[in-house]
């Protein structure tokens, strides 16, 4: 059995397509027209955005993206697991790259938005488990209560 590995995505394949399709289709689901904050295809192809998708072999488990907000400060958009990778670790190893290309980056905060309903908690649970802690809204975001808003402070953060 081969790791995971993690590569920098140009968004171009159709594996990664269908799977932010999916994961779109989740979140319109879940969450209503007025607080619904993932972005699209267009969105992540936004140069201030790094997308990476992590793979096991030639198939693909799951992905993330980090978008620059100021020299400060990023945000995590579009953490999604593939079904059939849930529970494999695949979310925590996208998220420990996330951050590890955030303090690369010189980042002092890395921050979040997230659901509030019950189909969330697996992402508040994984978020706490790494050392993110809720806060208020960021950036342009407002007070929502369909939102819940997490940070992480770089810059007292220890490597895993």
């Amino acid at each position: 059995m081969q790791p995971f590995s993690i590569k920098l995505d140009d968004l171009l394949g159709n594996e990664i397509i269908f799977l932010l399709q999916e994961h779109l289709q989740d979140m319109h689901a879940t969450s209503p027209p007025e607080s619904l904050h993932a972005l699209d295809l267009e969105g992540l192809k936004d140069p201030s955005v790094k997308f990476w998708t992590i793979w096991d072999g030639e198939n693909l488990a799951g992905c993330a993206a980090l978008k620059q907000l100021n020299e400060q400060q990023a945000e995590i958009k579009s953490m999604r697991t593939a079904k059939h990778y849930k529970h494999r670790g695949v979310a925590s190893r996208l998220l420990q790259h996330i951050i590890t290309q955030a303090k690369l980056k010189e980042f002092n905060q890395l921050s979040l938005e997230t659901g509030s309903m019950d189909y969330f908690l697996p992402a508040h649970a994984l978020y706490l488990k790494h050392g993110f802690t809720f806060c208020g809204p960021f950036s342009d975001y407002q007070a929502d209560p369909n939102s819940k808003f997490m940070s992480l402070d770089l810059t007292c953060r220890v490597s895993y």
